[in-house]
């Protein structure tokens, strides 16, 4: 099979979470287990970071395999979903694996899908991890996909861990408040092993302390290492230092600093320099190439793009927008349906303009669909299906002092080309 074969035959095959939702979700690590076993460990043949939360953890993940690689090492990255491509989930400092590596792995192990029948999410992992295996990666970043305790990447045993954010996301499969989704997360948290927590919430310190206590793990808050005003961070080791983020999302302050108190208790197990941690961060777009948060796709009007798209991650986004000041906003919003939908759209503004898309995955919500949820809570506009038409359209209407911003699901911002 080719590249574009194989990930079809995946698609096909097995079950796939980004595109069915709950039930392609195969909580446990039994499957992961038994490939790993027949694969013969490869996650035991590199050092890793492990990296949960609800949001932040892909920037999290970005921004410290960007500080490892200014420190010259060869640094593994395992994240998901995609915006793209597939191959943007493997990546080996900032380089996406390539297509011919996938289509000979999936090729080559077809009896291994027959026999353990993984999930898609399942496969992909073996896939990085026999990947950082073969390529020798000195340090691996591994993002989880859903929670923590039962998530594939949970058969790793990692350097240290980093828990970035916890809100409502999931409740079908985490847990309906933010201690039961805490603990999921928690989940990842290793016998003496240092663990950062980016965020203290009332709701959920008591979780993460009492799991970092069984554990004899130990375990920080960042806030209580790191000071943060205005993208200028304070730590213990380095001192003050002023970073210019290329991601300019006011919620990337948090996970800044979440990042950097780690660097501060994990300087005794992997040397890290000040100067290299700045660098690192400041070039993390040229380094791993993500995008997708707060990302300005034009100016004069403004176009922001951000993969925000829960509860908590749309009202940070909210925020930062009314900030902006436009003459008038125009929102190209889009869904999936098992998200708190109606939570979501009261965060929404009243006097924007709306176009209502749709995202080629079996998941979203109808344009249609959402435009009717919207309408009754007073957010009115035009079902515009795809994002790229909707982009144009709103361009053509919106004079150079307004703003445009696209956000609501990640499958939707992964349509627009960039």
């Amino acid at each position: 099979m080719n590249y574009s074969e194989s990930i079809s035959f995946l698609y096909a095959q097995l079950p796939v979470f980004h595109r069915e939702g709950a039930k392609a979700y195969k909580p446990g690590l039994g499957n992961i287990e038994a490939l790993c076993e027949l694969m013969g460990h490869p996650q035991d043949s590199f050092k890793s970071l492990h990296i949960a939360g609800t949001n932040g953890k892909g920037s999290s993940s970005h921004f410290m395999a960007s500080i490892l690689q200014e420190h010259g090492y060869k640094v593994g990255l395992y994240t998901s979903p995609h915006l793209h491509s597939f191959t943007e989930r493997i990546k080996i400092n900032g380089i996406q694996v390539a297509e011919e590596w996938v289509a000979d792995f999936v090729t080559n192990n077809l009896t291994l899908i027959e026999k353990v029948r993984p999930s898609f999410f399942e496969w992909t992992v073996i896939m990085a991890f026999t990947y950082f295996k073969e390529q020798q990666v000195d340090l691996a970043i591994i993002e989880t996909g859903l929670g923590g305790r039962l998530d594939s990447t949970n058969i790793i045993s990692p350097l240290a861990c980093l828990i970035t954010n916890i809100s409502f996301d999931h409740q079908d499969l985490l847990g309906d408040t933010l201690e039961k989704i805490a603990s999921e997360k928690a989940g990842i948290i290793k016998s003496n092993t240092p663990v950062t927590i980016s965020e203290k919430q009332a709701e959920t310190s008591d979780v993460f302390l009492a799991k970092a206590l069984t554990a004899n793990a130990p375990l920080q808050f960042a806030s209580d290492v790191v000071s943060a005003v205005d993208f200028t961070f304070t730590s213990p080791t380095w001192g003050e230092m002023k970073v210019n983020s290329p991601y300019k999302g006011h919620y990337q302050q948090k996970n800044i600093r979440g990042v950097l108190a780690w660097c501060e208790q994990i300087q005794s197990i992997i040397p890290i320099e000040s100067a290299k941690i700045k660098v690192g961060i400041e070039k993390t777009r040229v380094n791993t190439g993500l995008q997708g948060r707060w990302e300005i796709l034009g100016e004069k009007p403004k176009i922001i793009a951000d993969t925000g798209h829960n509860k908590s991650g749309i009202s940070e986004i909210i925020q930062q927008v009314n900030q902006e000041n436009f003459n008038h906003l125009t929102i190209i919003l889009g869904m999936v349906a098992d998200k708190d939908i109606d939570s979501v759209l009261s965060l929404f503004p009243t006097e924007a303009s709306y176009y209502f898309s749709q995202a080629n995955n079996p998941r979203a919500i109808s344009a249609i669909e959402l435009q009717k949820l919207a309408a009754a809570k007073g957010l009115q506009g035009e079902v515009i299906p795809s994002v790229n038409d909707a982009i144009a359209l709103a361009k053509k209407k919106s004079g150079p002092a307004d703003g445009i911003l696209i956000c609501g699901s990640t499958y939707l911002v992964g349509e627009i080309t960039f």
